[in-house]
C-alpha cells in the first residue's frame, strides 16, 4: 500500500472468530452436534476496517493483538486486504481477540468474546498514530477495546475536524455522555439504542422516538439499524427522522452485518462527503444486505467489483 493519507481510520478490535455452524442454539448444559466447524477474521473494528477497505478506501487499522499465530495470520490478513498496519501493535502479555460464535439454521447466532491484546490498546499508541488519524477523513471508533481510548480517539478526531462515526457495540448503559458529544454520527442497532435509551426498539416508530433521544443527547446525527427493516436516520438540527427500508434478501448468516454496514458508511462519508447521510445509509444497507447472503463475517464481506456500479 502506498504511503498516500489514509481517508478512514479505525480505531479498535481484531478476534479470531471460531465458529459453530449449528441446526439450532444448544440450551444451558447441553450438547449438540453442530454441521460445520471454521476460523475466520472478526472484531467490530477489523470488520469495519475490511469492509471500508473492500469498497476502495485507503484504510489504517489501529489495534492490538498478541505475539501469537492468530496475531500473525490477523496482520498477513489486513495487507492482503490493503488496509496499512503501521499501528496494528503486537504483545506477549495477552492473546489475540478471539470470539466463540455459534450459528444456527435460521442465521441467528450467539457470541462470547474475550477481548485479550485489545484492551491493552494504550493512549501513548493513539498518539503514535495521530498523524495518520488528523489527515484522515473519518475515524470509527467501537467498544471492544477500553471505552477510554475509543473516547481518546474520537476526541482527537472531533479536535482536528475529522468526521467521527461511533459504533457503541457491545451497548453498556453507563455510556459517558461526552460520546455523543463527539460523535458525527451515532451509528447503533435496535438492542443498543434499547439499552442506551430504557425504552423499547422493535418498530421503526420506536427506533425513530430512539434517535430522536439519542440526538438530543450531543450528537451530529444518529443511524439505528434495524436489520431487514433497514435503518433510521436523524440528523440535527431538523431532527425529523427518515426511514430508509432496504431490499429484502434470504439471510443466510447475520455475523458481521452491522459491521459491513459502518464499513462501508465510513467509505462513503470518506468519498462522498457531500452525499446526504440518507443516501449513504441507503447504499451501506444495501452492501450488508449482500453481506448476510453468505456464511462468514469478513469471508461474506463484498468487494467493489462484486456490487453494482450504481453504488458507487
Amino acid at each position: 500500500m502506498s504511503d498516500a493519507a489514509s481517508e478512514v481510520v479505525v480505531v479498535g478490535s481484531c478476534m479470531t472468530d471460531l465458529v459453530s455452524q449449528v441446526p439450532r442454539l444448544p440450551k444451558a448444559g447441553e450438547t449438540i452436534h453442530g454441521h460445520k466447524f471454521f476460523i475466520g477474521y472478526g472484531g467490530k473494528g477489523a470488520n469495519q476496517c475490511i469492509q471500508s477497505a473492500r469498497l476502495g478506501a485507503r484504510t489504517s487499522m489501529v489495534g492490538k493483538v498478541g505475539k501469537d499465530f492468530f496475531g500473525d495470520s490477523y496482520i498477513q490478513n489486513f495487507k492482503g486486504n490493503g488496509v496499512h498496519t503501521d499501528f496494528v501493535g503486537q504483545t506477549s502479555e495477552a492473546a489475540t481477540g478471539a470470539a466463540s460464535i455459534v450459528v444456527n439454521d435460521a442465521g441467528e447466532n450467539a457470541i462470547v468474546i474475550v477481548a485479550g491484546a485489545n484492551m491493552l490498546l494504550s493512549r501513548e499508541e493513539l498518539q503514535e498514530a495521530l498523524p495518520s488519524i488528523v489527515q484522515a477523513k473519518v475515524l470509527v471508533c467501537q467498544l471492544e477495546i477500553s471505552t477510554n481510548t475509543s473516547l481518546q480517539a474520537l476526541r482527537m478526531a472531533k479536535e482536528n475536524k475529522v468526521k467521527t462515526i461511533f459504533n457503541p457495540a457491545p451497548a453498556i448503559p453507563d455510556l459517558d455522555p461526552e460520546f455523543y458529544r463527539v460523535s458525527d454520527v451515532f451509528c447503533c442497532n435496535e438492542s443498543e439504542a434499547e439499552l442506551l435509551t430504557g425504552s423499547s426498539v422493535a418498530t421503526v416508530e420506536e427506533a425513530s422516538r430512539a434517535a430522536q433521544e439519542l440526538l438530543s443527547r450531543g450528537c451530529g446525527a444518529v443511524v439505528v439499524t434495524l436489520g431487514a427493516q433497514g435503518c433510521v436516520v436523524v440528523t440535527a438540527p431538523e431532527c425529523s427522522a427518515t426511514h430508509v427500508p432496504t431490499a429484502e434478501v434470504k439471510a443466510v448468516d447475520t455475523t458481521g452485518a452491522g459491521d459491513s454496514f459502518i464499513g462501508a458508511l465510513a467509505f462513503y462519508m470518506a468519498h462522498y462527503p457531500a452525499m446526504p447521510l440518507e443516501e449513504s445509509a441507503r447504499r451501506a444497507s444495501q452492501v450488508a444486505g449482500i453481506s448476510v447472503q453468505t456464511m462468514g463475517t469478513q469471508s461474506s464481506f463484498p468487494f467493489r467489483r462484486d456490487l453494482p456500479a450504481e453504488l458507487f
